[in-house]
């Protein structure tokens, strides 16, 4: 196919967190309020004169110093993103918001906090609890927590507007953004896709890694794009949906695909499924609220633990495999993840046993660079749903 016109200009932005957008919205006095988390909600950070941005440390190299602070038997996520703070990759921020995701984000925040990690005079740390059970004891406990640890902050601190009316329009925003991603992400389901899923990967990833207003222009532009591009003839061995933890690393869904498998769909942290599914409003309830429920209600987080929730989690990747006609499923999770460890163990279970549909499980580095051993599971994986199609196994 035709390379995507802007696809070089987005690798290069995830190159940094600080990127050439970052500083462009920074130049306009506006502020960075940094997350760490998908629960963290997007709309309510992104009010007029000030942006998010989902923290990452790309081109990660040595953790000793991280490592040093939280041991090596926590994830590298969390160490990568504490090492990177160390450096002074994240200077650029005004705030951090930090829910109660697992223990270890927590604990990574916490050094980067005692350490004075960020050298920003005005910095401030808010930490979110979050709920277990999506009920309405939870919704009230998540409304609160946005209140208290997110909007209040930014009228104090920033002056920020966070009226309904402010709210709104932020989730107005926020479609925008959505559309253009989902439109982008149904190409996949096509039997000769004309996108790519690294080159979606890429696309999802800037939208979380950049003020959305700033991308939005060359996302539309990108989707026009698609639309009219020529996708190669060559059918994809396998489909594969890709399951799991934080997937920042662009190298994770290049290789997957360079060892025969098509991400088709991506359900991990920072992917697009239900991360960038419409927050739809209504005029009878206020906008917080609604706004809660939605994150709350969608979110298929394993910090989530109500037997309802759990068995959500399940049909909703088997929802995914039906709805983009997918081969197989590959449930990953970053090494020492505890929440995705049993969210995978059983998941894969679920999905291999009641539904019937091939499973690989690995787990893996945060950045998982050119790993022989990693690409060797998957070409067998894809072999494996070779053979059971040619067997006219089930898929």
């Amino acid at each position: 196919m035709k390379d995507l016109k802007h696809l070089i200009y987005f690798e290069k932005l995830l190159e940094e967190a600080h990127n050439e957008l970052v500083r462009e919205a920074k130049s306009q006095g506006r502020k960075c309020l940094a997350t760490v988390c998908e629960n963290t909600p997007e709309p309510l950070c992104n009010l007029e004169g000030a942006f998010s941005v989902r923290l990452r440390a790309p081109r990660t190299g040595s953790l000793d110093v991280s490592t040093y602070y939280m041991t090596s038997f926590l994830c590298e996520y969390t160490r990568a993103l504490l090492e990177r703070a160390m450096e002074g990759g994240f200077n650029f921020a005004d705030g951090l918001v930090t829910p109660d995701g697992c223990t270890m984000i927590n604990r990574c925040i916490e050094n980067m906090e005692l350490n004075k990690a960020i050298n920003n005079p005005d910095f401030f740390y808010e930490y979110m609890e979050i709920p277990m059970k999506a009920d309405d004891n939870g919704l009230a406990l998540y409304k609160l927590q946005c209140q208290n640890h997110i909007l209040n902050p930014m009228k104090e601190k920033w002056g920020i507007d966070i009226s309904d009316a402010a709210i709104r329009k932020s989730v107005e925003q926020h479609n925008k953004i959505c559309k253009v991603i989902r439109e982008l992400g149904d190409f996949r389901k096509e039997e000769y896709p004309r996108i790519t899923g690294y080159e979606f990967h890429i696309i999802c990833m800037v939208s979380y890694a950049c003020p959305q207003d700033l991308i939005l222009d060359k996302l539309i532009e990108t989707l026009e794009e698609v639309k009219t591009r020529e996708p190669d003839d060559t059918k994809h061995r396998a489909r594969v949906v890709l399951v799991g933890s934080e997937i920042d690393d662009i190298d994770m869904v290049k290789l997957v695909e360079d060892s025969g498998a098509y991400v088709c769909a991506d359900r991990f942290c920072y992917g697009s499924l239900p991360g960038r599914d419409p927050i739809v409003l209504n005029d009878e309830e206020d906008a917080l609220t609604q706004v809660c429920r939605i994150y709350m209600e969608r979110g298929q987080c394993p910090r989530y633990m109500n037997q309802q929730k759990m068995i959500d989690r399940r049909q909703y990747v088997a929802d995914l495999v039906k709805e983009y006609n997918a081969d197989g499923v590959i449930y990953e999770q970053m090494k020492f993840c505890d929440p995705w460890a049993y969210e995978r163990m059983v998941g894969s279970h679920v999905i291999r046993d009641d539904f019937g549909y091939p499973v690989l499980t690995v787990d893996r580095p945060y950045a998982i660079g050119s790993s022989g051993q990693m690409r060797t599971r998957i070409q067998a994986f894809v072999e494996s749903i070779e053979i059971k199609q040619i067997q006219g196994g089930a898929k």
